[in-house]
């Protein structure tokens, strides 16, 4: 089936045979001008390349870098071209849009740079260097937009923007993000209304229902194609179709859509990846790869951050070694974001079914005694539960409170890092992760979101002091990760779309074997998870592999006897990658 016959299909399920014909034409329009325009932009490209063992991607703001007389964006392009240039491939800068509210994700501008920030020009310059992510917050707009405010002013042309309830309306079955009320009341020209605000009462939910608001969308994301975006994150997508009388998420009209837009992007530029983040149970998360060749080409691995603490923690690895031993086969086309840190807490959702509830809070309690936080989320029943971890990742894993050697908690913290890069998928990398930054417990008190403990930004002088400094602890992590990343790159067995295979047994060790697309290339990946000193012991002739190895994380070669048997000690928290 071509893919205007794909898309027509699309359009004629979501909004039925008789009003499909004309949007279509209208998107038909859309992509012949934007090829006109970006020619460039269509040229095939082999599927299997849009990602490999070299990429991963920095999760940063805007505004992570300051300094004085210079726009952001500029100061943070500097700063990555100093330090991360060939060693992080790609850069996922938050939101950088004017906005109103939540850091970001209550945008009033969607083609607009944050002027307090810098521009287009300061964006292109970071895209000289890396790859770039945008964020498409397309669920919902700030109340300041003029979207919105045109809504409020009852300008006919945004009259069906948005979405109004009646006072007596049953959304009890709407699942529930978050506390706040799910309606809004506002005044309009015409009166009050109740408005969808599905997280918050500034993040005002577009009506999809209205056809033009798709095609607006559309024009957003050609746009930020334009503006160099490979990769688009979907923020908070699976909520996109609301349908009175269901749960209104994972609608079947919200994955059409998603696959409306991967058709359109398929068209006019296939290099593109959309990126789908549903913090949500395993199986409703990996539904948004659709048949693997037809929706989004990577999700956020939401279940690996909640078992990674959880592995730590306990200092046990069963609960993980089981759940990556029965992740699916993706197809070639398809893979994982790994991450395990990124500008929102740790979601706990994504591990229902693989974590007992009461290990679900056992988490919640070990992060309060770390000085985090925990945010809840309402049920229909009215009750609350946990449904996001505040805290750093450094100070997840390590005690801020105990007296652990500094490098004993450097340790754990690479090693739960190591077992992130050599899984199978993307890594990415939150900006925080790269220097072990501990609770913005400051940051908190000012502002009163709880998300601000993990958002701390920083003076130029101040990144550059760390990274001048060996003793510090931000450079040693640094040290340690750009350590990490190299070996990973350098080696075609953590190509994403090579094979994994988890080496079960000692729950004190995390370890799997990474096998390349062409199976010519195997790296053995083992993971101490536990303060004390352990064995493993392997038959390389099961695993495929023969002769000494190396670990390339250190460079020291291991020697094998001659039954072909890897014996090795690891240490507290030790980590080694071993190629034959």
């Amino acid at each position: 089936m071509s893919l205007e016959k794909q898309i027509q299909e699309h359009l004629t399920f979501i909004y039925g045979a008789e009003i499909a014909p004309p949007i279509f034409e209208r998107i038909k329009i859309r992509l012949a001008d934007f090829s006109r325009q970006r020619p460039e932009l269509s040229a095939p490209i082999d599927p299997n390349q849009r990602v490999t063992e070299a990429d991963a991607v920095l999760i940063t703001y805007g505004n992570q870098v300051i300094e004085p007389d210079k726009p952001a964006l500029r100061s943070l392009a500097e700063t990555l071209d100093t330090y991360l240039k060939d060693v992080i491939s790609s850069v996922h800068i938050l939101p950088f849009f004017p906005y109103s509210s939540d850091d970001g994700f209550s945008i009033i501008d969607y083609t607009a740079v944050n002027p307090d920030w810098g521009d287009w020009e300061d964006i292109a310059l970071i895209g000289q260097n890396f790859r770039l992510m945008f964020d498409a917050v397309i669920n919902h707009i700030s109340a300041q937009s003029a979207w919105f405010q045109g809504f409020l002013q009852g300008d006919p042309q945004y009259a069906g923007y948005f979405i109004t309830v009646g006072p007596r309306t049953d959304l009890s079955g709407v699942t529930r993000p978050r506390t706040s009320p799910l309606l809004t009341p506002v005044k309009t020209v015409s009166g009050k209304q109740r408005v969808w605000t599905t997280f918050s009462a500034d993040q005002v939910d577009l009506n999809y229902q209205n056809p033009q608001v798709l095609l607006e969308i559309i024009d957003v994301l050609l746009f930020y194609v334009s503006q160099g975006a490979e990769f688009i994150r979907l923020d908070a997508i699976a909520f996109i179709w609301k349908e009175i009388g269901t749960s209104c998420i994972h609608l079947p009209q919200t994955h059409r859509i998603i696959q409306l837009f991967r058709t359109i992007l398929d068209i006019v530029a296939p290099n593109v990846m959309l990126i789908t983040e549903t913090n949500v149970p395993h199986a409703e998360n990996v539904s948004y790869f659709g048949n693997g060749r037809n929706e989004a080409q990577m999700v956020y691995q939401f279940p690996l951050a909640p078992l990674i603490l959880h592995t730590f923690h306990t200092g046990d690895a069963a609960v993980l070694q089981k759940w990556a031993a029965g992740l699916n086969d993706l197809t070639e086309t398809t893979t994982f974001f790994n991450f395990i840190a990124s500008h929102d807490g740790i979601g706990v959702r994504p591990a229902e079914g693989i974590l007992t509830p009461a290990e679900i809070q056992a988490l919640a309690n070990k992060i309060l005694t770390h000085r985090g936080m925990v945010s809840y989320k309402s049920n229909p029943d009215g009750s609350q539960s946990a449904y996001e971890l505040n805290i750093t990742l450094f100070d997840a894993l390590s005690n801020p409170n105990s007296n652990e050697p500094e490098n004993l908690q450097i340790d754990r913290f690479i090693a739960s890092q190591a077992i992130m890069l050599a899984m199978v998928g993307v890594p990415g990398i939150y900006v925080h992760s790269l220097f072990g930054s501990s609770n913005n417990l400051i940051g908190v008190q000012e502002t009163g979101r709880t998300r601000t403990i993990n958002r701390q930004k920083w003076r130029r002088t101040e990144v550059e002091a760390v990274l001048s400094n060996p003793n510090a602890r931000a450079n040693k992590i640094f040290q340690k990760y750009v350590t990490l990343l190299e070996a990973r790159s350098a080696h075609r067995a953590f190509h994403p779309n090579g094979k994994q295979q988890v080496i079960a047994g000692n729950p004190a060790l995390f370890s799997l074997l990474r096998i390349s697309p062409d199976e010519q290339e195997r790296v053995l990946c083992i993971h101490n998870i536990s303060a004390r000193r352990r064995r493993f012991k392997a038959d390389l002739t099961q695993l495929s592999m023969s002769g000494n190895m190396r670990d390339v994380l250190s460079g020291k070669d291991i020697a094998i006897d001659g039954r072909q048997t890897l014996r090795l000690a690891l240490g507290p928290y030790e980590v080694k990658w071993l190629a034959g």
